[in-house]
């Protein structure tokens, strides 16, 4: 089991959960959702429940993953099978983002 925080601007969001590779969790922090000034992290992961799950990363997490040669550069570099898009987010998604969404592994 690998975890992830979330974080919107700065501010810790959520915990995103990788069971094993055909299941993922992603779960609001209680303060953030019971926030009614933090909107929601997606239009896809409404803030309408505290926890989500999948059977594959989500897709507003794996959208946030390069593509294509990128993909492959990143891979090579990093050491990480290509199959592997949660090691890829938190390895790549950590602070050079392009939106205001940020993932952090948690050790």
């Amino acid at each position: 089991m690998r975890k992830a925080e979330i974080y919107r601007n700065g501010i810790l969001a959520g915990i995103l959960i990788e069971e094993n590779r055909n299941g993922f969790v992603f779960r609001y922090e209680d303060a953030y959702f019971n926030d009614p000034s933090k909107p929601a992290i997606s239009i896809t992961l409404p803030k309408k429940k505290k926890e989500y799950r999948c059977e594959y990363l989500f897709p507003f997490f794996s959208n946030m993953i390069a593509e294509g040669e990128n993909r492959n550069v990143q891979c090579r570099l990093l050491k990480i099978d290509e199959k592997d898009q949660f090691g890829l987010l938190v390895a790549t998604a950590a602070a050079d983002t392009i939106g205001n969404i940020t993932v952090k592994k948690i050790k």
